[in-house]
């Protein structure tokens, strides 16, 4: 069994908390001896509607930002970009948590003698026990996905118990009310006309509860199943209406509910498997004290395997279609005014949240991010002909419910950025290598083909090469020869790599949805063969501007330059071993200098050294991003808390046991040492394909290969051994 374990209680420390949820509803089970609290979250509440935020100043000032860049003034140049750039307001609209429900108990004994708290991923359901004398009450807690209901069951071997369920509207609820048998909470955001409403009911084995204002209340009982739910405006007409008929249900609804909980989750977590050795006397022990063991330097690969498991739960339960994207906190933030605004940042941490569903056969969830940028590119368009007088859709660094697309903030090193939308439609191309769905692609290329018209009109040519300007390396800062520190320049190496992803794979869909505008193609062509290569620098190193500048922070969280490494594939060992050892200094010089300090930013490093077939440091920074960037419920530490690590970690696990792309596979390009034995199934390559294969001493031993929608063939290599596959739509083949 898959679970984190724990024998004391969470309080109010969300960093010990247990997350639920099933896309659209979330909660963290936070609590202690006598009470449960879940810190509750919808994931379409967002503090207020749609804004324009286009400064309509830039467009007429964006020659002069140019000429200044090219002549070197940056000082100057910046100076522009914060007056006549930013966004206003500067921010785009930031996520809002929903509330609390605190559920408490009373019996006989009023001291709790016993706690145990877990959260099963095998069923994806949170579980506490608590013993008070001779009442031990066991109380389970998910969210499910068909119903849109959280539910809160609660179970006594032995005395009866009263219980309190209360609904906190807090400060920022507008009203409350119940009709006798639910109780509801109802609130406006900013914005006309949007609006919430939350509600619950209860039953019991002893009667009718109570029922008051914001309360739900019973004695004497033995079992108790609380349903929740919530609504906005953004989905649903009449928020209340819409809670009032999912709270509908017979008596004792639980047995019926959790079984379509079960049956839509297990298909979704058990598409994949991963064994590793592991000592399994360390199962039930507490997950934080297993934190602790690794900090002190044993080993514990059943622990990274339940992390492996806890990704793949996050996924599904924050990420189900239908629902919003993943956030900066996923669906799970307590905070009105939380950490960046709990919003969709797209200078990778959006992007990484979404590298794993693909290849770990969950590419479903990743739908909610394609109804995002279809958003996005409309509001896109207004942007790119406002600001910069261009035609097609552009976004910068941040975004919101909304699809905002102005530039986010008053800050040099991450505002002033244009590849947003571009570095999102790279996973359109992505998501059809997989799923090989051809109705998908000609229904996101619209979105691909207006961002490729951005850059047809914004790149400017010099020296015969394509420019982009302005442009930065996001975040980071470059210091010039006289020592003036920089971060707006020109072509920085991860915007060109962006650029030329997104041109080349743009290229290859219009051959597949059979665009016919020749003289728009021969243009791309055209852009494409003029963008410079990647070069190498002073230190050996992939340079990350254009120029070989000094950098100000050697170790910086970000290694956007190595974004042709990963997530793109124009580094390659087997295909540009220059520049792979060069990307390798690259790394060996940012982690020298005190990088991989933040939990993504490891995650990352470890998706660089699984593409460069490096087992053992990805080894040793998993080891790391567990020990030093992982909280004791496993989510990942920026600090504080941001999902991105926990997804951008698991996407390495990938890389380390299976890459592919169009006309090769690799099995077990980086395993380290500590992982000789094992086995995986269900890993989906390029193509389609789904992997069952296990391995002995680090040699595979069997592998059985499942096409998917399409014929299936490859050329594949394994530690010691290699083979031509070919495989027809829908048949499984067993190799080895």
């Amino acid at each position: 069994m898959s679970k984190l374990v724990y024998d004391t209680w969470a309080g109010n420390d969300w960093n010990r908390g247990l997350p639920v949820g099933n896309g659209k509803i979330g909660a963290v089970v936070l609590g202690d001896g006598a009470n449960t609290t879940l810190r509750l979250n919808e994931d379409s509440l967002w503090y207020g509607g749609p804004i324009d935020r286009v400064n309509q100043d830039a467009r007429e000032h964006l020659p002069e930002v140019r000429e200044l860049i090219f002549s070197g003034k940056i000082p100057e140049a910046e100076e522009m970009l914060l007056h006549t750039f930013s966004g206003v307001p500067n921010s785009c609209r930031t996520y809002a948590p929903l509330g609390n429900l605190t559920v408490r108990y009373h019996t006989a004994s009023k001291e709790c003698t016993a706690y145990h708290r877990e959260l099963n991923l095998d069923d994806a359901v949170a579980i506490t026990r608590r013993k008070f004398g001779g009442c031990v009450i066991t109380e389970t807690v998910f969210c499910d996905t068909k119903t849109n209901l959280c539910v809160v069951r609660a179970v006594s071997e032995g005395d009866a118990f009263d219980i309190t369920a209360e609904l906190d509207r807090m400060n920022w609820y507008d009203s409350g009310f119940h009709d006798g048998s639910n109780v509801y909470a109802l609130g406006e955001m900013v914005g006309e006309g949007y609006s919430f409403c939350a509600g619950m009911t209860a039953f019991t084995d002893n009667g009718e509860p109570t029922v008051t204002a914001k309360r739900i209340c019973a004695k004497g009982i033995h079992r108790f199943c609380l349903l929740f739910t919530a609504a906005t405006t953004y989905r649903e007409k009449d928020p209340l209406s819409y809670v009032q008929s999912a709270l509908v249900f017979p008596a004792c609804p639980y047995d019926r509910i959790f079984s379509l909980h079960k049956e839509h989750y297990h298909e979704a977590f058990r598409r994949v498997s991963l064994t590793l050795p592991s000592d399994e006397a360390l199962a039930e022990m507490p997950t934080d004290k297993r934190l602790q063991r690794l900090r002190d330097g044993e080993t514990d690969n059943g622990l990274l395997k339940l992390y492996f498991d806890f990704g793949r739960y996050l996924m599904i339960s924050g990420s189900a279609p239908g629902s919003l994207p993943l956030n900066l906190q996923g669906i799970w933030n307590p905070m009105m005014d939380p950490p960046w605004g709990s919003k969709y940042t797209i200078n990778i941490n959006l992007q990484m949240n979404y590298w794993p569903a693909e290849v770990l056969g969950l590419s479903e969830y990743a739908k909610p991010l394609f109804e995002l940028m279809k958003r996005m590119c409309e509001r896109g368009r207004k942007t790119a002909m406002d600001m910069y007088g261009c035609r097609g859709t552009v976004a910068h660094h941040n975004t919101d419910l909304w699809g905002d697309t102005a530039p986010q903030d008053e800050w040099i090193p991450g505002t002033y950025w244009v590849m947003g939308m571009a570095w999102l439609c790279t996973h359109v191309w992505k998501h059809y290598q997989y799923t090989q769905d051809k109705e998908f692609l000609a229904e996101m290329y619209p979105v691909v083909r207006e961002s490729v018209l951005f850059f047809h009109d914004f790149c400017v040519e010099r020296d015969g090469k394509a420019v982009i300007v302005p442009s930065v390396s996001p975040e980071n800062t470059y210091i010039l020869p006289d020592g003036t520190k920089g971060c707006v320049c020109y072509n920085s190496t991860m915007d060109v790599e962006i650029l030329r992803d997104l041109l080349s794979q743009f290229l290859e869909m219009s051959a597949i949805v059979g665009d016919d505008d020749e003289d728009f193609l021969t243009e791309t062509r055209q852009l494409l063969g003029k963008l410079p290569p990647i070069s190498v620098g002073r230190y050996g190193q992939i340079m990350e501007w254009a120029e070989d500048y000094g950098e100000a922070e050697p170790g910086h969280r970000h290694i956007s330059h190595l974004y042709a490494l990963y997530p793109s594939e124009q580094i390659t060992r087997d295909g540009t071993p220059e520049l792979a050892d060069a990307a390798e200094i690259t790394l060996q010089r940012r982690l020298s200098n005190g990088g991989g300090h933040t939990g993504w930013s490891r995650a990352w490093i470890l998706c660089m050294f699984a593409r460069l077939g490096n087992g053992e440091k990805c080894y040793e920074n998993l080891t790391a991003l567990l020990t030093s960037s992982t909280l004791p419920n496993l989510f990942d530490n920026h600090p504080p808390f941001q999902i991105d690590g926990n997804f951008g970690a698991i996407a390495a696990y990938a890389e380390m046991l299976l890459q592919s792309n169009e006309s090769r596979v690799l099995l077990l390009p980086a395993l380290p040492k500590q992982w000789k034995t094992g086995s995986i199934s269900g890993i989906v390559a390029r193509g389609g394909a789904k992997y069952d294969f296990s391995w002995e001493d680090g040699q595979v031993v069997s592998c059985t290969v499942t096409a998917g929608k399409s014929d299936y063939s490859t050329h594949l290599y394994a530690p010691g051994r290699e083979t031509e596959v070919t495989v027809p739509a829908g048949v499984c083949s067993k190799l080895w």
